[in-house]
């Protein structure tokens, strides 16, 4: 009987250190009426620089408003990519994402803070420019 004090605190001790539960959240950046607003600087046109600002209605799956999508990015690969920065706002917290957004195809975004239910948050997002105005961000992340 001694083994098994030692054993179940072992698992004990395994369990409270196991990560918490990976999570999922689809939203919908909506830059269809709100479309990010360019800052050309230096060379005219797409040139390293140029500066997005943005801030934008925050959809669910179903095209339902649930916040705002806000943040910047500056050019740093002409026709390729910008470094992004930008915050997911709902209705119980926020969401912070940093990194390189890529004009076309996929991108992975480093999930780097939130506040309120999101305090706490890593992981990251998958970004895709769905071509017709509209972004769809999978954000996969873990709550400590």
């Amino acid at each position: 009987m001694a083994t098994r004090g030692p054993v179940a605190a072992g698992a004990l001790l395994l369990a409270a250190c196991s990560p918490p539960p990976s999570r999922t959240l689809i939203t919908i950046a909506d830059a269809r009426q709100h479309p990010a607003v360019l800052v050309d600087r230096g060379d005219a046109g797409d040139s390293v620089g140029d500066l997005l600002v943005f801030d934008q209605p925050l959809l669910d799956e179903n095209f339902k408003r649930i916040g705002t999508n806000s943040g910047s990015c500056v050019r740093t690969r002409s026709g390729h990519s910008f470094q992004c920065q930008w915050t997911l706002s709902l209705g119980d917290g926020t969401i912070q994402v940093a990194g390189r957004e890529f004009d076309r195809g996929r991108s992975r975004i480093s999930i780097v803070g939130g506040t309120g239910r999101y305090a706490g948050i890593s992981g990251d997002m998958e970004s895709v420019n769905n071509d017709d105005g509209t972004f769809t961000q999978t954000l996969h992340y873990r709550l400590r």
